[in-house]
């Protein structure tokens, strides 16, 4: 007897069935399709197959190996200069400066807090309203300020870091763009 998609339906229920069948699977092997077409214009099969052909699944080492064209000459001086840019030395100070501070100041909130359950649970057990206690309060203070300092980068990023990162991916682009001879 088959089943609606063509294959043999499973039946008695003998010791020698595997776990699979009795998990709810067919025991019939999957058959892979190696005409996979995607129609997402984003679809890069490089990227998902990492050198891999799709058809075989056999590695491709010419497709892992760089491109000597890319390696080196105007295209690298290219990223180099921007580099160097004060567009990019801007944005990298921007983000150092949220960065640097916060990270200190959230890491010295998170050891002061394990610090201070290990060295005085006393005073962590001590309660503030009926059974909530302060190491309670405290830790539900680690997560509030997570996503606080979570919302506080994203904002910074937004209205400090974000267009002049865009404006100068865009040059970088059209600069790595002539660098090539106008090939995109």
């Amino acid at each position: 007897m088959q089943s609606s998609n063509g294959r043999a339906r499973g039946g008695g229920g003998g010791p020698d069935r595997s776990v699979e069948d009795h998990a709810g699977q067919d025991s019939a092997p999957a058959e892979a399709s190696t005409d996979v077409q995607y129609d997402d214009p984003w679809y890069d099969a490089l990227a998902s197959g990492w050198g891999e052909s799709v058809a075989d699944n056999t590695f491709d080492a010419a497709v892992a190996e760089p491109r000597p064209e890319r390696v080196g000459g105007a295209e690298a001086d290219v990223y180099l200069e921007v580099q160097r840019s004060a567009a990019f030395q801007e944005v990298r100070t921007r983000y150092r400066r949220f960065v640097i501070p916060a990270v200190a100041v959230f890491f010295s909130w998170y050891v002061g807090y394990v610090v201070t359950a290990t060295i005085a649970p006393g005073f962590m057990a001590r309660p503030v309203a009926g059974a909530v206690n302060v190491a309670m309060l405290a830790g539900l203070g680690q997560f509030l300020s997570t996503f606080l300092l979570t919302w506080g980068y994203a904002r910074h990023a937004r209205l400090r870091r974000d267009r002049a990162a865009l404006e100068l991916r865009w040059d970088t682009q059209e600069l790595a763009r002539g660098a090539r001879g106008g090939a995109s």
